[in-house]
């Protein structure tokens, strides 16, 4: 299955393939007023959530309040995915999946390692997603490029989706 099928018939596994090939997008708290900012995930696609390591005193946790929104949004390296997922922040503790995603570039933030007390775990679980998917074919965008100024059509060089979580 292309990606283009892929965002068609199953947007929540195309969304899940991509953020894992990811290493970071941005994150940010709604209604909080600040910037969404530059944040690592991990994937825990059996759960459906995104894992983030962060230090107690960041703006994005002083942000946090209970039942705080989030908006997390990812760009592939190729810029043929784009996808928003939002859905509660919160903070957990959880030291089996701290042990699970712990890994040098984590360590590299905090002096303490994994027992640091300016260790805090976020988990985002989206409620919901939208995705946008194009081509990474030159030729296939050219040719819709090249169709639609021919024509009256517009190109047809991506799909958009949406996914809501239950």
């Amino acid at each position: 299955m292309s990606d283009l099928e892929m965002a068609r018939d199953d947007p929540e596994a195309l969304l899940w393939r991509e953020l894992e090939k990811l290493h970071a997008g941005m994150l940010g708290v709604e209604g909080s007023g600040q910037h969404l900012q530059p944040m690592a995930h991990h994937v825990d696609r059996g759960e459906r959530c995104l894992w983030f390591l962060t230090k107690r005193g960041t703006d994005l946790v002083q942000a946090l309040h209970p039942g705080a929104k989030a908006r997390f949004a990812a760009i592939s390296k190729a810029q043929d995915f784009h996808a928003c997922l939002a859905g509660p922040l919160t903070v957990e503790e959880d030291r089996a999946k701290l042990d699970e995603i712990w890994n040098p570039v984590s360590g590299a933030w905090f002096q303490g390692g994994k027992d640091d007390p300016e260790l805090v775990m976020l988990a985002l679980r989206p409620s919901s997603a939208a995705i946008w998917a194009s081509t990474a074919s030159t030729l296939a965008f050219a040719w819709e490029i090249a169709k639609a100024n021919a024509t009256d059509s517009l190109p047809d060089v991506g799909v958009r989706n949406e996914v809501a979580f239950a």
